[in-house]
């Protein structure tokens, strides 16, 4: 798959290399300013699923 990306882009390798990384830059700037935080709202990362157990009886060490 990445070749063929590679044979589309127009220009010698050096025009390749550049092309291509503003494309990953262009995509990760998509990411993390309009897919990141859209899924931030649904997925809640700041909520944990473990709590810890309430301290029973007189378990005192000593």
């Amino acid at each position: 798959m990445y070749i063929w990306i590679w044979r589309r882009l127009p220009g010698a390798w050096p025009t390749k290399t550049a092309t291509a990384l503003g494309i990953v830059i262009a995509v990760a700037a998509v990411f993390w300013y309009l897919v990141f935080p859209r899924m931030e709202a649904k997925i809640q990362f700041d909520h944990g699923v473990v709590q810890t157990p309430a301290p029973s009886g007189s378990a005192t060490p000593g």
